[in-house]
């Protein structure tokens, strides 16, 4: 059965916050401003995020939930749907306000969804594919006759600067300050301990799916959704809740005794190992995902109108370009469509709110193909989709 996204929506909280102004949001660490916060936006060439804090008070406006509830009510209604209407709720986050119970189930539970099937997905940037994914296999299966499938991300409430209070080397191999004068020449030493404090930022998106297109306007008709991971041939890249030890093993939180307040705070903010970022992140979405589909999907690069890839960093967009050459796959950069630098990267919300600006922007023309690329370097998990504008 086919497949449509009939509408699509986000939210973003609050104000959008500066370069300049990160900071007096998120605070400094031991009172001193960032030595590689310069170095780091320079080369992400974010120039606006949006933070769940209130910057006077540093207390969250959000929660995850919260976000996701009103990026879910913005969606358009669709025929007579509406909230009752929901046969299938999917929604995944890499930052859920609980442990448990599920965040889907939280955020059925926050909208007053009548009875109906809600499953959370787990993970980092794919997250919310994967929860996109198993909404658009149960319309396809004949399963549901509509699904909403959501991302979100509250990052900020582990980048303030509480969590990273004390100079803490849990991480065995993580860089020493000392690393200082080569950050200019390679800027992706400087991530491991502060890059994704000035890259990740907060939001949701939402998609509405269904078996019907819309009579009026445009749909996008899903083509095909693939997701592929790499975790059993390369260790751990991005964590949050543990720490990394020399041999590439990864100790839990549940697994640490006699650690400081202070201590158990770092343990739960968010890290990367940037030397795997660094030499993987790229040539396994590309070189290894990318030229598989291209086998498997038979997938021309003329047939691309539109490519939207979820890269983390202005830093990855050339490093990206150079990858599709090598595997002779180009496509020009006047068919790239990303709104990182004006909204940040918001994880498994990205993708949702990089195609609901695009979207809603009147330049898509029906029988147009859009590739999205969804990487993920958790433990190397990507995600690619092609939809057909109808």
């Amino acid at each position: 059965m086919e497949v449509y996204i009939n509408d699509m929506s986000c939210f973003l909280p609050n104000k959008p916050v500066e370069n300049e102004d990160i900071e007096k949001v998120l605070g400094k660490i031991n009172n001193y401003s960032s030595r590689a916060k310069s170095i780091v936006l320079r080369n992400n060439k974010i120039k606006k995020r949006y933070y769940a804090i209130n910057p006077l008070t540093m207390e969250l406006t959000h929660t995850n939930v919260e976000l996701v509830a009103q990026a879910i009510l913005k969606l358009a209604p669709y025929g007579n749907f509406n909230l009752n209407d929901i046969e299938c709720l999917c929604c995944g986050t890499s930052s859920p306000d609980l442990l448990l119970p599920g965040h889907a189930l939280m955020v059925q539970g926050e909208l007053g969804i009548p009875n109906c099937e809600s499953v959370t997905t787990a993970g980092v940037c794919i997250s919310g594919m994967t929860a996109f994914k198993y909404a658009y296999m149960n319309i396809a299966s004949g399963i549901s006759r509509n699904a909403v499938a959501t991302g979100s991300e509250l990052s900020s409430a582990v980048l303030r600067a509480k969590f990273y209070s004390e100079n803490i080397d849990l991480d065995l191999n993580i860089e020493t300050p000392n690393e200082k004068l080569n950050l200019e020449k390679t800027p992706e030493l400087a991530f491991n301990a502060d890059f994704l404090r000035w890259m990740l930022s907060d939001g949701a998106g939402a998609a509405f799916l269904s078996n019907q297109k819309n009579e009026n306007g445009i749909s996008l008709k899903i083509e095909w959704i693939e997701n592929i991971s790499y975790a059993g041939a390369y260790e751990t890249c991005q964590y949050m809740g543990g720490t990394k030890l020399k041999d590439g093993s990864i100790v839990s939180w549940k697994s640490h005794d006699n650690l400081t307040p202070k201590q158990r705070e770092y343990i739960m903010a968010i890290k990367q190992d940037v030397k795997l970022l660094n030499s993987l992140g790229v040539y396994t979405g590309i070189d290894l995902a990318l030229a598989g589909i291209i086998e498997k999907r038979n997938l021309r690069n003329e047939d691309i109108d539109w490519f939207l890839p979820h890269y983390s960093s202005g830093y990855f967009k050339n490093i990206i370009y150079d990858h599709l050459l090598n595997i002779n796959f180009e496509i020009p950069f006047e068919k790239w469509f990303t709104n990182l630098y004006e909204k940040g990267n918001t994880g498994s919300a990205s993708i949702y709110i990089i195609l609901e600006e695009l979207f809603k922007s009147g330049k898509l023309e029906k029988g147009q193909k859009i590739l999205c690329f969804i990487p993920e370097s958790g433990r190397f998990s990507h995600c690619y989709m092609l939809l057909t504008v109808q």
